[in-house]
């Protein structure tokens, strides 16, 4: 279940432990308000997250453009080593921050 939190000026989304082909859909329309503020500050909290798909990496991709198309800052924090792994793998921790749970 994915959980919007706006906190100091910025936006935290919880991804809940799964983007997957079933949930994608939803958790995009589920973030996209987000993505409209013009200098958004937004944290990608993936705690939770075990298993994302290729259309869960489309999505990261998606929300990461939108946010730098509207001058805001977009970050990735609590990934999992085998999350971390895939992203490393497809190139994303070459043009956007990603850290690694503790």
């Amino acid at each position: 279940m994915t959980q919007i939190i706006k906190e100091n000026g910025k936006t935290i989304i919880k991804t809940g432990s799964r983007i997957d082909t079933n949930n994608a859909g939803q958790f995009e329309q589920e973030i996209a308000p987000a993505l409209t503020e013009p200098g958004v500050d937004l944290e990608m909290d993936c705690q939770e997250l075990n298993y994302m798909a290729s259309s869960g990496l489309r999505i990261i991709q998606k929300t990461m453009r939108a946010v730098m198309t509207k001058k805001g800052q977009f970050k990735m924090t609590n990934v999992s080593p085998e999350i971390y792994k895939v992203l490393a793998m497809t190139g994303f921790t070459k043009f956007m921050k990603v850290e690694q749970r503790a």
